[in-house]
């Protein structure tokens, strides 16, 4: 029998410019940094949730810690990822991210009713706002 799985914990972008990414993050979108390295950012985006921003072209070897051997890991090009956020805050996101002079790339409305804004940050990684419901397991 398969176990169960619990959700997700983490999700990562890789990003050419740590400190460009940093104001990004933690500025503009206000997310609260918990780790600095010169390989890795990570951000508290939630509860029980993280964010990992990686410096891309340095998290390809192995890391030993004390606690054993993080597996290198890398990547090329743009990743994706959504932040969920409230139906009744897509308006003020809209506004606020012309503010901050980030263009919305496109905007979904969803078949089963939701809504997201698409925007890019510094290194060109598509961001994602999401408003429920986007999937049937999507719970408002």
């Amino acid at each position: 029998m398969r176990p169960k799985l619990d959700g997700i914990l983490e999700t990562a972008v890789y990003v050419d410019d740590m400190e460009a990414a940093h104001a990004f993050y933690s500025e503009t979108l206000g997310l609260k940094r918990m780790v600095a390295g010169d390989r890795l950012f990570a951000y508290d985006a939630g509860p029980a949730q993280a964010l990992l921003v990686f410096h891309r072209g340095h998290t390809g070897d192995d890391v030993p810690t004390s606690g054993g051997i993080v597996p290198g890991h890398d990547t090329s090009g743009h990743s994706h990822f959504a932040f969920r956020i409230s139906s009744d805050q897509l308006q003020s996101w809209r506004e606020y991210l012309g503010e901050q002079g980030i263009a919305i790339i496109s905007e979904v409305t969803w078949p089963a009713g939701g809504t997201s804004l698409y925007f890019n940050d510094p290194d060109g990684n598509v961001l994602e706002l999401a408003a429920a419901p986007l999937w049937p397991n999507f719970l408002a």
